[in-house]
C-alpha cells in the first residue's frame, strides 16, 4: 500500500513539473517577441555625394509588422526596398530574422545621422554617416572609367591600408574582365575585404553603374610598395552594336612604409601591435564571490583589433601566485566590418587554487599603436581580488587534525573502525575505476578519430583549391589558400608568408614556392613562376619536423588520386 501511494505521488510531481516546464517555456517564447532586437547597418563606409548605399535593418524574430522608414525620407531619397526572412537550426535551437534592406541616395554632402527605424515596439538605434563632396577628378570622364585609390599613401609595418578599385559604366558591356593589379616591393599580405559592391552614381548628370573591390594590404617592412593600373577590358553594347575589345586603365600608385617605432615609455619590451581599434575583454565562467579551493573557474580574455589580422594578435601569458593556470587552444577569427578587416583572438585560462584566502590578480596590459592617431595607447583588464574559501576537504581535514589531538586511548577504537571504512570504500571505487576506464577507452579513440577527419578533410580541400589556382595563374588566390593552409598546419607558429612555409617543407614544393615569391615580390619583372609546376608539387607534400637531424618527414597524402 505504501509503494502505491510513493508511485502514485511521483506520477503527480512529474505531471505538475510537465506542466510548469511547458508553462516556463511559453513565457520564454512570449519573452523573445516581445523583447525582439532590432538592429541597423550599412555596407560601406566611404559613400560620396550621388552615391547609393544600402540600409539594413534586421529583427531577430519574425514579426508581420513592416518597419516606419518615413524618418529616413527627410536627408535621402529611397529608391529600392526589399525584405528576406530566415530561419536557422542550430543543436535543435531555432533562431529566425527578417531583414529589410533600402536603396538610399543622400540629398546633399555632409554629416548626418541615420535615423532610428521603428518595428512594432522596437527601434534601431541611429547611425552616423559622412557623405563626402563628390571627387572632381572624375567628372567629365568618358562612358567608362577606373578609379584606384588607398586610405592613405604612407603607413607603417604590419598596419591595414585599404586599397580600393572602383569600375565606372554608363553603358552596357560584353565580356568584361578586370586585371588584377602587380603589388611589388616590399613583401606585403593581401587580403579581400567582403564581396563586390554594386551601386550608382551620378556624375554631371549621368547615373553609373559602380562595382567596387576592396583589399587591405599588410606590409611586412619598411620601404616601398608599388601597385600598378588597375586594367578593365569590356567590349561595348551601343546603338545595337558591339564594338571590340576596349581596355580602360587606372593610375599607378605607391606607398611609403614607415619604420617601426621606438615602444612607449615604460614598457621597453612591448610588441609592435598597429590597429586602428583595440580592446580587452575579460569573462568569468560563473560568480567570483563563491570561489572554493581546488575548484577549477574559467577565466576568457578576447582581444578585438580593428584593422588587422588575428595572427597578429599576442598570446597573454601571465602567472599567479597561489594559482594553477592552464590555457586553452586560442580561437582566431577575422571577420569584416564595413571597409574593414577585424581580428578576434580568445584565450581560455583554466584555473584552480590550492589554497584559501584573498589572491590579488595583476593588471594587463597590452601596448597598441594607433594608426590613425600615431601613437602609443594601452589596452588593460584592472587588476582584482579574489577571495577563495576553503573547500569541504579542507574543512574535514582541519576537523581530523582536531580529533587527532584527543587522548590516544580515546581515539584507538574510532581508529579502527575508520580504517575499516576507509578500506572498504577504496577497494569499491577501485573496481569503479577500472569498469568506467574499460567502457570509456573504445569511445575515447572514436571522438579522437572524429574529431580528426575535419581537421584533415578542409586541409585536402585547401590544397585541392590551391592546385586549381595555380593552373589557372590565380595568384592572390593562390597565395591566400597556401596561406590559409599554413595557419591549419602550424597553429602555434602561423607563417606569414609563402617564403616561410617554403623553410617548413620539402622539395619540390618547396623549390616552387620560392620560385612564387620571387615571381610576386622579386625585382625581376621578368621572373614567371610556372603553375604546372607547382600544381604538380602539390600532389604530395612533406613537411619538415622540427627535429631536423634525424631527418625525419611526414607526407600528406596525394591531393589527387593517380
Amino acid at each position: 500500500m505504501v509503494e502505491k501511494i510513493k508511485v502514485r505521488s511521483f506520477s503527480i510531481l512529474r505531471s505538475i513539473s510537465r506542466i510548469l516546464s511547458g508553462a516556463f517555456i511559453l513565457i520564454l517564447i512570449n519573452l523573445n517577441v516581445t523583447w525582439a532586437d532590432v538592429t541597423a547597418s550599412v555596407d560601406r563606409n566611404n559613400i560620396e555625394l550621388n552615391e547609393s548605399f544600402t540600409l539594413k535593418i534586421i529583427v531577430d524574430s519574425l514579426i508581420d509588422e513592416e518597419p516606419d522608414a518615413s524618418a529616413l525620407e527627410k536627408d535621402f531619397i529611397i529608391s529600392s526596398r526589399s525584405q528576406l526572412s530566415n530561419t536557422t537550426i542550430i543543436n535543435g535551437a531555432i533562431s529566425r530574422s527578417r531583414t529589410w534592406s533600402y536603396t538610399l541616395t543622400a540629398k546633399r554632402a555632409g554629416d548626418f545621422i541615420i535615423p532610428s527605424v521603428i518595428v512594432g515596439s522596437e527601434k534601431s538605434q541611429p547611425l552616423d554617416i559622412s557623405i563626402l563632396p563628390q571627387t572632381e577628378s572624375i567628372l567629365g570622364k568618358a562612358d567608362i572609367f577606373i578609379s584606384a585609390e588607398v586610405d592613405s599613401d604612407e603607413g607603417y609595418v604590419q598596419a591595414q591600408n585599404i586599397f580600393r578599385i572602383k569600375i565606372y559604366r554608363n553603358v552596357q558591356t560584353r565580356q568584361p574582365r578586370l586585371y588584377e593589379p602587380e603589388i611589388t616591393g616590399v613583401e606585403t599580405i593581401i587580403e579581400t575585404v567582403g564581396d563586390d559592391r554594386s551601386y550608382e552614381s551620378v556624375i554631371d548628370g549621368k547615373i553609373y553603374n559602380v562595382i567596387e573591390r576592396v583589399y587591405a594590404l599588410f606590409p611586412q617592412e619598411s620601404g616601398l610598395i608599388e601597385i600598378s593600373p588597375v586594367r578593365f577590358e569590356a567590349r561595348i553594347l551601343k546603338n545595337g552594336s558591339i564594338t571590340g575589345k576596349k581596355i580602360y586603365q587606372s593610375d599607378g600608385i605607391n606607398i611609403d612604409v614607415l619604420p617601426i617605432p621606438s615602444p612607449p615609455s615604460g614598457y621597453p619590451s612591448a610588441d609592435w601591435l598597429p590597429a586602428k581599434e583595440l580592446e580587452i575583454i575579460e569573462e568569468w565562467s560563473r560568480d567570483l564571490s563563491n570561489l572554493k579551493s581546488g575548484e577549477p573557474i574559467t577565466r576568457q580574455l578576447t582581444i578585438t583589433a580593428k584593422g588587422q589580422l588575428s595572427t597578429q594578435l599576442p598570446l597573454i601569458n601571465y602567472d599567479n601566485e597561489g594559482l594553477k593556470i592552464y590555457p586553452d587552444k586560442p580561437k582566431l577569427v577575422d571577420f569584416v566590418s564595413a571597409d574593414d578587416l577585424v581580428a578576434s583572438r580568445i584565450d581560455q585560462y583554466a584555473i584552480i587554487s590550492s589554497e584559501s584566502g584573498e589572491i590579488d590578480m595583476e593588471k594587463i596590459e597590452i601596448p597598441w599603436w594607433d594608426i590613425d592617431e600615431n601613437k602609443w595607447k594601452i589596452a588593460s583588464v584592472p587588476e582584482r581580488t579574489i577571495n577563495i574559501f576553503p573547500s569541504s576537504d579542507d574543512l574535514v581535514e582541519d576537523n581530523l587534525q582536531t580529533n587527532s589531538s584527543k587522548p590516544e586511548a580515546e581515539s584507538l577504537p574510532n581508529n579502527n573502525d575508520f580504517w575499516r571504512y576507509i578500506s572498504g570504500f577504496l577497494g569499491i571505487l577501485w573496481v569503479f575505476t577500472i569498469l568506467i576506464w574499460f567502457f570509456s577507452k573504445p569511445k575515447l579513440k572514436r571522438e579522437k578519430i572524429k574529431s580528426d577527419k575535419p581537421a584533415y578533410k578542409k586541409s585536402n580541400h585547401l590544397l585541392k583549391k590551391a592546385r586549381k589556382a595555380a593552373l589557372h595563374g590565380e595568384n592572390i588566390e593562390f597565395n591566400k589558400l597556401i596561406l590559409e593552409w599554413g595557419k591549419m598546419q602550424w597553429p602555434e607558429m602561423v607563417p606569414l608568408s609563402l617564403l616561410k612555409i617554403s623553410n617548413l617543407v620539402e622539395e619540390p614544393f618547396a623549390e616552387e614556392l620560392k620560385k612564387f615569391d620571387r615571381a610576386t615580390y622579386g625585382p625581376d619583372k621578368n621572373f614567371k613562376w610556372n603553375g604546372k609546376k607547382m600544381a604538380k608539387s602539390l600532389n604530395k607534400i612533406s613537411v619538415i619536423k622540427k627535429d631536423k637531424s634525424e631527418k625525419n618527414k611526414h607526407s600528406l597524402p596525394p591531393l589527387l588520386p593517380n
